[in-house]
């Protein structure tokens, strides 16, 4: 065969360049003319080889988005993990601010007791002295 004519061999593709393939094929065999039956088979092989590309493409696209989804649903867990950290934190730091706050309100409650005890105390004294007077001089 001359380069001339494999270069006008052209293909049609899809479901009816598969067909057509074919049917090139067959009346090539019947009449004898292997040129036509070669290119139908060209014609079918390259139909399939499209096929397979197409359908390898689509896998690749779902892997792809498998793994996409994936990654989205790692980066979703890892964001989850550090907002339950961040929770716990707050929560940590609620209680301390609380206990603080408890802490300080004791500590006024008990200030508070003290100056009444020693208002209490002056006073006692005061009565004490008033009832018996010598006490204070001596």
């Amino acid at each position: 065969m001359s380069e001339r004519h494999e270069s006008e061999e052209r293909t049609a593709g899809g479901p009816l360049g598969k067909l057509a393939g074919e049917a090139k094929e067959a009346i090539g065999s019947v009449l004898g003319k292997e040129d036509l039956a070669r290119e139908g088979r060209l014609q079918k092989v390259q139909v399939e080889a499209e096929e397979e590309a197409v359908e390898q493409g689509q896998e690749a696209r779902e892997a792809e988005q498998e793994a996409d989804l994936e990654a989205e649903r790692t980066a979703t867990q890892a964001e989850r993990h550090d907002l339950e950290a961040d929770l716990r934190q707050a929560a940590v730091e609620d209680d301390v601010e609380r206990q603080q706050r408890e802490a300080a309100a004791r500590e006024a409650r008990g200030k508070d007791e003290a100056d009444r005890l020693e208002r209490e105390a002056e006073r006692a004294e005061r009565v004490a002295d008033a009832v018996d007077p010598e006490e204070e001089s001596r």
